[in-house]
Formats: structure tokens, C-alpha cells, sequence
């Protein structure tokens, strides 16, 4: 009786109990996580989860990073992570590692083809997600940061789901119309009764390669009173530098190679925030 048990397929109900259980395990250990959000692409969400995790890990702090931007994750190219997660003693998958104090965990990093689309229902993402958190041996964590896709989909209300004590920061530039998609996102929190940590107004100024000058790209202070406006916290600007760009092409993080920049001075300052919680 017990041979034939151990062949049968397991009780779907006993199944996502475990996996419950295993998820509630792995937050246990972890003491603060934060979903990095947006309204829109391209106002550099990826970059900022990236480099305020790098922030956060260069003052001692145990970091991972989980990329639940399954359409989309980019966060191994941006630290320029190479190979699978294996898996450890525990039957768990081990987060990849950047640095000491810095582990990662992507779809990109379980995708043999880094060019194969992942075409996925709302189910499959769930899934996916769950599995992020309880299959993956991410240890005892001071910050978890949780890179999501753009907008108010499967992904950040998986998140808020099943991780209640979860905390939003949202990403904006200056330009009306990501404000008008950052306001639902904030929206978004309030329904689900996800707390925003704050806002953060990527872009902020150009400063001129030959004058100094500091150029508005995208439009002056937007960020900043959206959050007025709204009643949630304004966590700071961070400025537009080409080298960003270039950094994330070649999956080098711009706070490791411009230490002293106006760009990585704001991501620490954002960061002591956070770290202010521990």
C-alpha cells in the first residue's frame, strides 16, 4: 500500500498547502520587502530595484533580489549574471549570487534560450511566483526587493497576495503622462491595502556634458507633487545619466562603476531610508 501511495500523483489541495508552508517559511526569515513598481515602462524600474539593491548590500545588508517580471526580466543582464540557479542540500533552488551579500532569482536565469518568450496565463504566474518565494533557499534576508512588470496585473497582486507585510515603491518620471499611470498604481496599493514606502522620480534632470547646465528632459518636479497630492511619502529624485544606459547594456551596475555620482548619492540616500527600518 505504501509503493502504490508514494506512485500516486498528490492531492492538489495537500500540494498547495505545502507550498504554503514553505512559502511562509522562507518569509519568516526575511525582514523587510519591498515591491518595486511602476505605471508605465520605461521610467527605470529595473534600474532602480538594481541599484538600491546594490546600496543597500554595499553597507553590509543581506540583499536578494527577485524578478517577477516574467515577461520581461532584465535584472540578470543589468548585474550581469551568467549560468542557472543550482540546486543546494536542501532540495531548494539557490539564488545566484553577485556578491557576498547580494543573491538574485529570475526567469531569465531558468530559460535555457534568454530569447524564448514566456507566454503565460494568470495561473501559470501565480505559480511561478509562489514557487520564487518557497523553492528558493534565499536565507536570512534584511531586504528582499521584488522587481515586478509595469503596471496593476497578475504579478504585484500575486505579491501583494502572498506577501501581505509587503511595502510599495513606486517609480515615476517626471512627465504627465507617467504620472497619470503612477496615480493608478497608487490607487492600485490603496485597494489591496499594500503600504507605499514612497515615490521615486527617475529622470530627474540632465545636467549638460559641456555647460553643467542641468537640462529638464522629462518635465520639472512632477514626482514631487504627485506625492503631495496623493499623501504619500516623496523619497527623492534620481538624475538621467547616459552611463546608465551603457551600464545596463553591458551588465555592469552603474553604482559599482560611478561610486561617487550625483545618480549613486541619490540611490544611497533612498537607501539609508529603507535601512532605517532595521
Amino acid at each position: 500500500m505504501v509503493g502504490i501511495e508514494g506512485n500516486m500523483p498528490k492531492d492538489p489541495q495537500k500540494m498547495q498547502a505545502e507550498q504554503d508552508v514553505a512559502v511562509n517559511a522562507s518569509l519568516d526569515k526575511i525582514k523587510n520587502k519591498f515591491l518595486v513598481m511602476s505605471g508605465k515602462g520605461g521610467v527605470g524600474k529595473t534600474s532602480t530595484s538594481v541599484n538600491l539593491s546594490i546600496a543597500l548590500a554595499s553597507k553590509g545588508h543581506r540583499v536578494g533580489i527577485m524578478d517577477v517580471d516574467l515577461h520581461g526580466p532584465d535584472v540578470p543582464r543589468m548585474l550581469g549574471l551568467k549560468g542557472m540557479p543550482e540546486v543546494n542540500q536542501n532540495k531548494k533552488l539557490a539564488p545566484i549570487s553577485y556578491s557576498s551579500t547580494l543573491t538574485a532569482i529570475s526567469i531569465e536565469s531558468l530559460t535555457p534560450n534568454k530569447d524564448d518568450a514566456i507566454i503565460w496565463r494568470g495561473p501559470l504566474k501565480f505559480s511561478a511566483i509562489k514557487q520564487f518565494i518557497g523553492d528558493v533557499d534565499w536565507g536570512d534576508l534584511d531586504f528582499l526587493i521584488i522587481d515586478s512588470p509595469p503596471g496593476t496585473g497578475d504579478e504585484p497582486l500575486t505579491v501583494a497576495q502572498t506577501i501581505p507585510d509587503a511595502k510599495a515603491i513606486i517609480v515615476t518620471t517626471p512627465q504627465e503622462v507617467a504620472l497619470a499611470d503612477v496615480r493608478k498604481s497608487i490607487n492600485f496599493c490603496k485597494t489591496v491595502n499594500m503600504k507605499i514606502f514612497g515615490l521615486i522620480e527617475n529622470m530627474s534632470g540632465f545636467a549638460c556634458p559641456h555647460c553643467g547646465e542641468m537640462i529638464q528632459l522629462f518635465g520639472d518636479g512632477g514626482g514631487e507633487r504627485t506625492a503631495l497630492q496623493m499623501g504619500i511619502p516623496f523619497l527623492g529624485k534620481i538624475p538621467f545619466d547616459t552611463q546608465m544606459v551603457a551600464c545596463g547594456d553591458s551588465g555592469t551596475c552603474y553604482s559599482e562603476v560611478h561610486k561617487d555620482s550625483p545618480i549613486t548619492r541619490s540611490f544611497a540616500e533612498v537607501a539609508e531610508k529603507m535601512a532605517a527600518l532595521l
